[in-house]
């Protein structure tokens, strides 16, 4: 089977989770409050490389699901996760579906992630909480 085309609009989709911020502060990082810290008080967490590799790693480490390849199912998966103290990813949940398959190789991929350097608030490691779209397209036909 021909290698199929994935597009990961991971680096200029990448956003926060609004809205779904964990109330116990300051262990995570409450995203409206983000604007009133200075720059001194938080940093966010960071892939290591930066987010164009994330968006690299991505790339070479999903594979489409041939099921959903040969029945032509496309679409962009949504995903919730947190970037734990440590850097690890956790609490990874779909919030946009496109089918089992597809949601499923989103998620293997995101748990098969190495640590992140972690989100801080005040130089203390915090929970941090983020959104990210992964498209799931095959080539077109010519």
């Amino acid at each position: 089977m021909k290698v199929l085309f994935l597009i990961v609009g991971i680096v200029a989709s990448f956003s926060f989770a609004k809205g779904q911020p964990k109330l116990k502060f300051p262990d995570t990082i409450l995203i409206n409050e983000i604007n009133s810290f200075n720059d001194d008080d938080f940093l966010p967490p960071d892939f290591p490389g930066g987010m164009k590799q994330f968006s690299l790693f991505i790339a070479k480490n999903i594979h489409y699901p041939a099921k959903a390849a040969k029945e032509h199912i496309q679409g962009k998966v949504i995903l919730n996760f947190s970037v734990e103290k440590d850097g690890t990813i956790d609490k990874i949940q779909i919030r946009k579906s496109v089918n089992q398959e597809l949601d499923e190789e989103a998620v293997r991929v995101l748990k098969c992630s190495p640590k992140w350097i972690p989100g801080t608030h005040h130089k203390k490691p915090v929970e941090y909480k983020y959104s990210i779209p992964m498209n799931f397209q095959l080539p077109k036909n010519k």
